[in-house]
């Protein structure tokens, strides 16, 4: 059997789905150099994984901008929009830097031993 004989065989051979490929979008991340984070770079339209890996490397690595991309189907991608799963149940407050301001405390201890705010020194 031969490879032209085989590949015209099996559902895909039908005219239909030879004139009409079911497209998909892909989403493609990349990262400009190493170290840096991925970033989104745009989103490529493919039939499937390997045409959708080859669009990404001509779209977005041709001209050595990325040194490495992530292609992934559009339907993959989950959104977390929901208040209740970004929001912690719990109050995690002493975890942000914020949490630490000595401002506030140092002003009260100048005022309870009655002391002034030293001035800032010039130079």
């Amino acid at each position: 059997m031969s490879v032209k004989a085989a590949a015209g065989s099996g559902p895909a051979a039908s005219p239909t789905a030879a004139k009409d490929p079911v497209l998909e979008a892909w989403e493609v991340f990349r990262q400009e150099k190493d170290g840096d984070p991925m970033r989104h770079g745009g989103s490529v339209m493919a039939p499937d994984a390997e045409l959708a890996t080859h669009y990404a490397r001509e779209m977005y690595g041709r001209r050595q901008e990325s040194v490495r991309l992530w292609v992934v189907r559009r339907s993959d991608v989950h959104d977390l929009d929901d208040a209740d799963l970004l929001q912690p149940p719990l109050d995690r407050s002493f975890k942000k830097p914020g949490g630490y301001v000595m401002r506030d405390k140092l002003a009260a201890a100048r005022a309870q031993s009655g002391q002034a705010k030293p001035k800032a020194r010039s130079k």
